[in-house]
This record gives C-alpha cells, sequence and structure tokens, in this order.
C-alpha cells in the first residue's frame, strides 16, 4: 500500500513536503486554552485518484460544530499518549478506520479558532494515507462520509462563502463545496495549507 499510494505525484509531493516542513506548534498558547484536539486529514489512492475523506457530523443541540463537515477527530483525552493518539483513536471510534494500517506521513500547523463565539482550544491536524478498500463504518457521531478528488478541491468552482451572524453580525468565512455542503473554518483552512504543500 505504501508504495503504491506514494507514487501518487501529489501524495508523494505532500510526503516529502512533511519529511522537513516545520509545523507552526500552538501548544505554547494552551495555557489559555480550554482544551486539546486532534483531526485526520486521511487520504487514499483509488484507481489512480488520490481522494480526500471528509465527514458530515451528526446534528446534536448545543454542539457548536452539529451537522458541520470535518475531518475525523476530536478531543484529547488523559488516556491518550499524545496527540497523534488522540486522532488515531477518535478515526478508529468515529469511522472503524485503523490509520495504523496504513501510514501517518506526519503533521500539519496547529490551529485555534478566530470565532469568538467558540469555546478556546488548540487543534493539531495529522496527515495520515490509508488503503484504497478500506471500510468505513460511521458511528452515531457522524451522519455522511465523503471521499472527494483532492485535486477538484484546487478548482475555483468549488471555491464558496459561507456567512453567519456572530454577536448580531454578518461574518463571511471561504469555503469549498463538497456535494451539497460546504467546508469553512477549522477544516477548510486545513483543505488550504494541504493545497499549498502541494502546490507545485
Amino acid at each position: 500500500m505504501r508504495a503504491e499510494s506514494l507514487a501518487h505525484p501529489v501524495l508523494g509531493r505532500l510526503a516529502e513536503q512533511l519529511t522537513t516542513y516545520v509545523p507552526v506548534d500552538g501548544l505554547h498558547a494552551a495555557a489559555g486554552a480550554r482544551w486539546l484536539a486532534a483531526v485526520a486529514a486521511v487520504f487514499r489512492v483509488r484507481d489512480g485518484t488520490l481522494e480526500l475523506l471528509f465527514i458530515k457530523r451528526a446534528e446534536h443541540a448545543g454542539d457548536p460544530w452539529s451537522g458541520h463537515m470535518a475531518f475525523p477527530g476530536g478531543r484529547h483525552e488523559p488516556e491518550d499518549e499524545s496527540l497523534e493518539q488522540t486522532a488515531i483513536r477518535e478515526t478508529r471510534e468515529e469511522l472503524a478506520l485503523d490509520l495504523t494500517a496504513g501510514q501517518l506521513l506526519g503533521r500539519l500547523d496547529d490551529l485555534a479558532p478566530i470565532n469568538p463565539s467558540l469555546p478556546p482550544f488548540v487543534l493539531r491536524p495529522f496527515v495520515a494515507v490509508v488503503p484504497a478498500a478500506v471500510d468505513l463504518q460511521p458511528s452515531h457521531e457522524v451522519a455522511a462520509t465523503y471521499w472527494v478528488p483532492f485535486e477538484q478541491l484546487r478548482h475555483e468552482d468549488t471555491r464558496t462563502e459561507h456567512v453567519m451572524t456572530i454577536n448580531g453580525k454578518s461574518a463571511t468565512f471561504p469555503g469549498f463545496r463538497v456535494d451539497t455542503h460546504v467546508v469553512w473554518g477549522l477544516t477548510g483552512r486545513i483543505v488550504r495549507q494541504l493545497l499549498s504543500l502541494t502546490t507545485p
């Protein structure tokens, strides 16, 4: 799986970049954060096409990310040895997908929400590649899953905006169209970094 997947030119470029990339470490600012979290940007190569996995979170009252498009992941728990373990555990719990059956390629910049209505936290994204034939089994936390051709996210016709009201004022955020949904916020920021790292 490893040799076949990394032979894909875009994924190979990303893997090479991540071996030398020095990500922004936001954990030094974690004293003001309420908690830490991790997500996994999961790739696969199917029939020569590089695909990126998105999930649509289930609707739950009181959850600020209810119904959002996202990457699998969640809050760091005391039993997790590291944030990498958090990403692995959360992906397994949400999708029955074992990232250790594939390969972790590295990590991206730590992120924090810019929306003041969200609780303060630090998010660490990891990048993984898994075999093409993985079987996803979404938990009750996941309403739907989408494997999206990665290069599709580079096209201008996928670019859109998400508009929401924050403290009575309208705010506009850049996003990407995936199916009938919009990827924006922290997930959109991760997608933009992935695109930047894979631009020739």
